[in-house]
């Protein structure tokens, strides 16, 4: 008897303390931004009941549609160029080429580096007058000048790839590919080692090859990987927040702004903090959307299966 309460005080001490701190930094910051949506609150006067005010001016507000819309365009890039390049790179590296654990590791290493870090790192290759993409752009210009064409290579220093309207969602959505594809490309690589190799060499013996072998085979049986992969994609565009906070900070003129960016300044710039918690709210529905309809596709597999 003595030994049971022993093992009870114990377990309660291991698992209480931990559920503990979850209820305190989790699930109580989760409830309170849902309650903090249906009020006006700065942070320091009381809260005040509007009801679902705040949702309605959210989607009358010019800024918010354009976070929206960019999220959405940042999910279609996500969910389609770096799982296509990351896959790529997989077949590749996975036929055992040369220098085929340096290049793991050198298209893995954008991932390791801080988003702060990649955002600094790219916002010095986007500067215009010493960026490494326009001093490209002005040496290639500089050739066709010289073999004839009216062309002025100094006009290159003239791109801002963050200053312009129209460039920089897509500047800071491409940085943010760039670290995406190695991550895809190490999930990939684990879902290629897993295929059966007699079925392929079943399927190689009955004449399939090359892009035929990907298309009906190898492609078919990486289904449970890319369903985590755009999973994934689509859960790390709702919430790219950093890159884009420390290039653009959402500018120029909301171009580049998405919903996490836009939550932080209306919360801590404007000091709106029960609209903030909406569009908190909205943002965890999307997302919560999407793991549903990954969960769903996850049982549905494994019910296949059994």
């Amino acid at each position: 008897m003595a030994a049971s309460l022993y093992q009870a005080r114990w377990l309660v001490v291991f698992l209480g303390l931990p559920l503990l701190l979850y209820s305190v930094w989790v699930i109580y910051p989760f409830v309170r931004t849902f309650t903090l949506a249906f009020t006006s609150y700065d942070g320091l006067s009381p809260a005040q009941w509007i009801g679902w005010q705040n949702f309605r001016e959210m989607f009358q507000t010019e800024a918010f549609r354009l976070a929206l819309g960019h999220n959405l365009i940042w999910i279609l890039i996500f969910i389609t160029v770096p799982t296509s390049a990351g896959l790529g790179l997989a077949m590749v590296l996975n036929q055992g080429v040369r220098f085929d654990r340096f290049l793991k590791i050198a298209y893995y290493l954008p991932l390791v580096l801080a988003p702060v870090v990649t955002a600094m790192v790219w916002g010095w290759i986007y500067h215009p007058q010493q960026g490494l993409v326009n001093t490209v752009i002005a040496g290639f210009l500089g050739i066709l000048k010289a073999v004839g064409f009216n062309v002025n290579p100094e006009e290159a220093k003239n791109i801002g790839w963050l200053g312009d309207p129209k460039l920089a969602l897509i500047s800071v959505i491409v940085a943010s590919v760039w670290r995406q594809v190695g991550y895809v490309m190490v999930l990939y690589l684990a879902g290629l080692k897993t295929l059966d190799a007699e079925v392929l060499e079943a399927a190689k013996v009955d004449g399939a090859e090359g892009f035929n072998l990907f298309r009906y085979m190898i492609f078919p049986m990486l289904a449970p990987v890319t369903t985590v992969v755009v999973v994934i994609s689509i859960v790390d565009s709702l919430r790219s927040f950093d890159l884009v906070n420390v290039m653009t900070n959402g500018g120029p003129f909301n171009s580049s702004e998405v919903l996490a960016n836009y939550m932080v300044k209306t919360a801590f710039h404007d000091y709106r903090q029960g609209y903030a918690a909406a569009v908190a709210v909205i943002l965890f529905l999307i997302t919560f959307v999407f793991t549903l309809i990954y969960l769903r596709q996850v049982m549905r597999q494994e019910e296949r299966r059994s």
